[in-house]
């Protein structure tokens, strides 16, 4: 029994939300009809603020409060998780209020935006490249924002982001090994770009080791008359790797290589 009462008395509130909306919606008062919408925002009922604010942006058009309601506008977007539509929205703030009150979360919200709608690294990454893009603008502009913090953080993640795809490729070409031609080079190549392209990232020993494994392999499958000079150069790559991570997981398995390498090696000295 008291279930049911809770149940009726629940429909009872969700009707009178309803009803209430309804007539909010109808009404021809455009600042009443703000002023909900800054209520039903508040208490996240997005769907229903948006719905407002796109109702009365006509009616505020060229006036002092268009500013206000372009950037709730951005807001309810962002709250409903619409990312693309909300960095469009803070896009449209920049344009026409380059100097408006909210100019500084407009331009660190679109960076945040795409941040948020950055695909997996398997994926294309025209979105994590955007963000890239408005977060360095962002803290070029704004250098001591309260935002300019995680505006780094986020950004280093989308780093993180394209270098883990590159990582992906690289490994990608190792594993195919000799398959249709040198996919070591190419794991070489791409290790090799990452590493350039995207300094400090996380993957970088991970990267580094494909890069040694990569000299390896062509070492171990070249002709003999240039096994000597590819033995020499993994032979430099291993110093480098060790040389820059001395506690690595994979110490162990690369000094057992450079035991091969001493081989070949000690055949020609």
């Amino acid at each position: 029994m008291k279930n049911k009462i809770v149940i009726i008395v629940g429909a009872l509130v969700l009707l009178a939300s309803c009803g209430e909306y309804q007539q909010v919606l109808k009404s021809k008062d455009a600042d009443y009809k703000f002023q909900k919408a800054l209520a039903y925002f508040n208490a996240k009922e997005y769907v229903k603020a948006q719905t407002l604010f796109d109702d009365i942006a006509p009616y505020y058009k060229g006036t002092e409060r268009s500013e206000d309601v372009l950037c709730y506008l951005a807001r309810t977007h962002l709250g409903r998780k619409s990312y693309s539509e909300a960095a469009d929205y803070y896009a449209a703030y920049i344009r026409n209020y380059p100097k408006g009150r909210y100019i500084t979360e407009a331009r660190f919200q679109v960076g945040h935006c795409y941040y948020l709608a950055s695909p997996d690294a398997r994926l294309d990454q025209e979105i994590t490249r955007n963000a890239i893009d408005a977060f360095t603008s962002f803290v070029e502009l704004y250098p001591n924002s309260p935002y300019s913090e995680q505006a780094y953080q986020e950004m280093n993640e989308m780093y993180d982001k394209l270098a883990y795809k590159e990582y992906l490729s690289a490994k990608l070409y190792y594993n195919l090994g000799t398959y249709l031609g040198n996919n070591y080079a190419s794991c070489e190549i791409t290790a090799k770009n990452a590493l350039r392209d995207y300094p400090s990232n996380k993957h970088q020993e991970e990267l580094s080791w494909l890069v040694f494994m990569a000299k390896y392999q062509q070492m171990v499958n070249s002709f003999e008359e240039k096994r000597v000079d590819r033995a020499r150069d993994t032979q430099d790559e291993y110093y480098s790797f060790i040389t820059d991570y001395p506690d690595s997981k994979h110490r162990a398995q690369a000094n057992k290589i450079y035991k091969e390498i001493e081989k070949i090696l000690q055949k020609v000295d």
